[in-house]
């Protein structure tokens, strides 16, 4: 029997900033996953599951579970969502990833994911427009200034260079220190607007990234014009009922996630039986795989809904991991 040690890495915080990880590193990592997802036996994914220890402390706990096979990892993302952490300083998701070799259980690392968390919700927010909105977009409306919110424009501004970024949240502190930081990282002014109108209305790439108490439909179907790709993602839903009459093609992530739970920004349409399994054009993979056509014509209306895959989670830390061996930057910790 090997008496030798039992390590795994532990990369914290600090570790994960100091990696410095770049725009096309994190999306190239997240599409590995999405690769995986679409290839036979390259994936295993489980919907997530929830936890609210009392509805009384507004927030709830997030269980991500997958398997990767060509990154050999299995992983298990567990985050915190709480909507009223601003009032304590803390941010609203905190994380941390736990990933394994799936052939024997074993801990391989474990990582703080709270920036794993938002950057690769922004990453599948761009992989997703690069495939279903129109290549000259120029107009970018955003609701929300969450953690994700942050990767979700400096992605997406990656890949576009819009002329016209607006964004909008709640609160009006929330949204103007969102766009003083915006503004620094990507060196172009922000509009900021005080309602979900002047900041979507007419934009060619719409995302809806809000954090609702109850649903109420605050994002008309009005407001999107022929060709415009739309990206809520808001685990509460935001969404007209009728946002799904007026789109071309509706893609997901994961059918399994389409499936189950009770959130989700098409819930109610789905509920209602305005969007089903059938009626779904595919999962974002197919498209990344070339199974199924992305964007095929500029008048095409695309809704794209995700969220979240522990694929991204997965695939993300491992590029982490890869990256923090290279610079030696990491704790090993003995686990027995």
């Amino acid at each position: 029997m090997n008496n030798e040690p039992v390590k795994l890495t532990w990369l914290s915080g600090p570790d994960i900033d100091r990696l410095a990880m770049t725009n096309d590193e994190i999306i190239a990592a997240v599409e590995q996953g999405l690769v995986a997802q679409g290839t036979p036996d390259g994936a295993v994914i489980e919907p997530r599951m929830h936890l609210t220890p009392d509805p009384a402390f507004n927030g709830h706990f997030n269980v991500l579970r997958g398997y990767v096979a060509p990154l050999d990892l299995a992983g298990v993302k567990i985050v915190g969502d709480y909507v009223d952490n601003y009032k304590r300083g803390l941010p609203s998701e905190m994380a941390l990833l736990n990933l394994f070799d799936p052939q024997t259980g074993m801990p391989r690392a474990i990582l703080d994911a709270t920036l794993i968390t938002d950057a690769r919700t922004g990453a599948l927010t761009a992989i997703g427009a690069r495939h279903l909105a129109r290549k000259g977009s120029k107009i970018l409306g955003h609701v929300g200034a969450r953690g994700t919110a942050y990767w979700n424009v400096r992605l997406l501004d990656h890949l576009y260079d819009f002329d016209e970024i607006r964004v909008h949240s709640r609160r009006p502190e929330s949204r103007e220190a969102f766009a003083a930081r915006l503004e620094t990282d990507l060196g172009k002014k922000i509009i900021v607007t005080d309602n979900w109108r002047d900041c979507l209305e007419g934009a060619d790439i719409m995302v809806e990234a809000s954090r609702l108490a109850e649903r109420e439909e605050l994002f008309k179907a009005d407001w999107v014009k022929p060709g415009t790709c739309v990206i809520p993602y808001g685990t509460v839903s935001a969404l007209d009922i009728g946002m799904t009459d007026i789109m071309d093609k509706v893609v997901i992530d994961d059918f399994s996630q389409f499936r189950a739970g009770k959130l989700g920004a098409l819930r109610p349409h789905i509920n209602a039986g305005l969007v089903s399994e059938d009626t779904v054009h595919g999962e974002l993979c197919q498209i990344v795989t070339g199974a199924k056509p992305g964007r095929e014509r500029d008048d095409e209306t695309i809704l794209f809904w995700h969220r979240g895959l522990s694929l991204s989670d997965i695939a993300l830390g491992a590029a982490m991991l890869k990256k923090a061996e290279k610079l030696g930057i990491g704790q090993q910790l003995v686990y027995r």
